[in-house]
């Protein structure tokens, strides 16, 4: 893939929830929810201070996040869904 997000943004692939509750009730999907956990494929240089310097993202390629269940604009990029959203919308890194 040939895409790089600007400033602060952040491009994340959705990871797909189970389709089972703990104790074994299978969720239809026109009953789940989209999930608010990814993973971040590209990131943008940072965030650019009235100064002009450039303040680095907390976040890097490969990190598993949460994020706003509603944040981000939903892309779709050589046939895969994708989420463009501001560092400001993610919530957590999860380890």
């Amino acid at each position: 893939m040939t895409f790089k997000p600007l400033h602060d943004r952040v491009l994340v692939q959705r990871q797909e929830s189970s389709e089972k509750t703990l104790g074994g009730i299978i969720i239809p999907d026109t009953a789940k929810e989209k999930p608010a956990e990814g993973k971040v494929i590209a990131v943008g240089d940072g965030l650019r201070k009235e100064d002009g310097t450039i303040l680095a993202l907390n976040v890097k390629v490969g990190d598993k996040i949460l994020f706003a269940k509603w944040g981000g604009s939903e892309v779709t990029i050589d046939g895969k869904d994708f989420i463009i959203m501001k560092e400001s919308d993610i919530l957590g890194i999860l380890n």
